[in-house]
């Protein structure tokens, strides 16, 4: 089911040794003979030529160099492109009807990068953008992102071509200094440092093996920040497996965000290799560290480096928890002004409860010391082995998993022990989609933990058997299809047993499934009042796990659950009529030109002020 996190936490991707820099051969597994021109072709439009019409002449002459449809489209004149409907990214190719120069569905908007889009943008931004309409003003920006990617392989392209020169002359020379410096020639010329040097050799030998990925670049299918995830994640993989990865993701890698590309090559890194998680992990273990360094603002930032994955998510949902227990105490600022607070006073050995404001404080605008709490012990400080008067109850961890496309669902428990002496003994509540499977111990698919990424097999167990001994959590199931979408959903107070024993017999038998709508919606589950139950968010949160804007990855649970159609417009409170939006895209979707449909109950189709739609359909769960 949909989980709670208290931050947004960034997956980091570890490197192959191989493949890193350093050390003689370093990158002699990548390294061959020969120039490869993978990432061109001169010959991108043909010469056809359109036989219903002369060739133009005059100032329009030199469209007789292009392909006809585009010596048409631009005789043609302007064409605004409204109405027109695209899946969200900068790559619009065969979308659309056809349309006139970058305007949606314009065959400048559809063409791929290279000498003659160049020559249009440069055209188009030489004459002055503010002629331009909005949906030209859009695919000119979509247009010079394609651009991007293919400058980015022709770079990987020549820093491939020169070490592999130079791994040559190494052999011949017998002089391996010459291939383990190349990230230093890379550097200079670049005006790099050495680290910056070597990482550009790494990712260029990571992608050197997967001719899919550096063609998808070139042809602007994919960005460079998508390269790069691409590149770092099936890194821990052999040649065989990494290609093996690359095809079950690559073909839909440009209409997905690089957290989301990088949690699917997880489980596809998974699925080709289940012990290859494990292996990275162990490996950046030897990295592990707490790192100081200072902010652009001039402010620091302090952050502990390669952690547990089961402990740092715990750490993180104590965070929230102990902000939240601060917050209902009067402490001011934001939730997350408040979790930098609590992580500042933990850490220079100062109580929690020392962060709540006395009576000379309230006024003040962030936190910081103050009189203990009126309801906990007023000379002890905080108890110590246990949650103290007035501390919030305690957090845990949710499950949720599927064998066979029935994942388990998600809930709260207690989160670990109590802290040492002295600490506030607080918990938190985090959530865990894991496959069925997986949580008996049957395979080795992984979870996720929403805020904080796809997890191994081993990392979810390790988050479960912190919730199988609690009283307290609330167990979900949900019933996807094949696709992994959410079909149907039931929510228990009694698990299924304890993580690697059998089933309770008739568990999931004996759940009352809710059937979610999904084509013509019955209304069975519609409210009468603005504010929808708990239950029907739960099921809207469950149906789509993260905000309905594109790109963005906020959790739905801690979203705002929106009206598509204003409650106050006569709009249903019912799951055809309702999604999950974060506050700030529930804020853009009131803005004037901005319109947001519902076709089908959990498909959001968004209309932006310069005219194109973008559909966003739920995020698939882990299958």
């Amino acid at each position: 089911m949909p989980a709670e996190s208290s931050s947004d936490a960034a997956d980091a991707g570890g490197g192959d040794e191989l493949r890193g820099g350093g050390g003689p051969g370093s990158y002699g597994e990548w390294i061959g003979g020969g120039d490869d021109a993978w990432w061109g072709d001169d010959d991108v439009f043909g010469d056809e030529l359109n036989p219903d019409t002369g060739p133009p002449d005059g100032a329009d002459e030199f469209l007789n160099d292009l392909p006809w449809e585009l010596r048409e489209e631009h005789m043609t004149g302007p064409w605004t492109g409204a109405g027109e409907a695209m899946a969200a990214g900068f790559l619009h190719h065969g979308r659309g009807r056809a349309g006139t120069g970058f305007a949606a569905g314009g065959a400048l908007d559809r063409l791929s990068p290279g000498p003659v889009l160049a020559g249009f943008a440069a055209e188009a931004w030489e004459g002055g953008l503010a002629g331009l309409g909005e949906s030209e003003l859009v695919g000119l920006l979509c247009g010079w992102r394609r651009l991007a990617s293919w400058a980015a392989a022709g770079e990987v392209a020549a820093v491939i071509t020169l070490a592999r020169r130079r791994a040559v002359q190494a052999r011949e020379r017998k002089s391996p200094a010459l291939i383990d410096h190349v990230g230093d020639e890379v550097a200079a010329a670049l005006t790099l440092t050495g680290r910056g040097g070597s990482r550009v050799v790494e990712l260029a030998g990571n992608l050197a093996r997967l001719e899919g990925t550096l063609a998808a670049l070139a042809e602007g299918v994919i960005d460079w920040p998508r390269a790069m995830v691409i590149a770092d994640e099936l890194s821990v993989l052999d040649d065989a497996d990494a290609r093996a990865a690359e095809a079950a993701v690559l073909s839909r890698a440009g209409g997905l965000t690089t957290g989301a590309l990088r949690a699917a090559l997880r489980r596809a890194v998974e699925a080709v290799d289940p012990a290859a998680a494990g292996r990275r992990r162990r490996a950046a273990r030897k990295e592990a560290g707490v790192q100081i360094w200072p902010e652009a603002s001039g402010n620091s930032c302090l952050a502990g480096r390669e952690l547990p994955p089961a402990e740092a998510v715990a750490a993180d949902s104590r965070l929230t928890a102990q902000a939240r227990w601060l917050k209902e105490r009067g402490a001011q600022g934001t939730i997350g002004q408040l979790r930098q607070a609590v992580f500042s006073a933990l850490l220079g050995g100062r109580p929690v409860d020392s962060l709540l404001p006395g009576p000379a404080d309230s006024g003040r605008d962030r936190p910081g010391p103050g009189r203990p709490a009126p309801d906990r012990p007023a000379g002890g400080g905080p108890a110590a082995g246990g949650p103290a008067t007035g501390a919030p109850p305690a957090g845990g961890v949710g499950t949720g998993g599927s064998a066979g496309g029935a994942p388990a669902g998600g809930g709260v428990g207690t989160c670990g022990p109590p802290g040492p002496p002295g600490w506030t003994a607080i918990t938190g509540t985090v959530n865990l989609i894991m496959p069925l499977a997986a949580w008996e111990g049957r395979s080795d698919a992984p979870g996720e933990v929403p805020g904080f990424g796809t997890a191994d097999a081993g990392t979810c167990r390790d988050l479960a058997r912190s919730l199988a001994a609690s009283p307290q959590a609330r167990w979900c199931v949900t019933i996807t299809d094949g696709d992994g979408r959410a079909v149907a959903h039931a929510c228990a107070r009694q698990g299924p047993g304890p993580p690697g024993a059998p089933l309770s017999a008739g568990w999931l038998a004996g759940q009352r499934l809710q059937i979610l709508e999904s084509g013509t919606c019955g209304h069975g589950r519609q409210a009468s009042g603005y504010v929808p139950p708990r239950s029907l968010r739960h099921l809207v949160t469950t149906r789509r796990r993260t905000c309905g804007f594109p790109g963005c990855r906020r959790p739905a649970v801690r979203c705002d659950v929106d009206h598509t159609i204003p409650y106050d417009q006569g709009g249903r409170t019912c799951e055809c009529n309702l999604a999950p939006l974060c506050r700030w895209h529930h804020q853009a979707k009131q803005a004037p030109g901005w319109h947001l449909d519902q076709p089908r109950p959990g498909v959001l189709t968004w209309t932006l002020p310069h005219g194109r739609r973008y559909t966003t359909t739920p995020d698939p769960y882990p299958v």
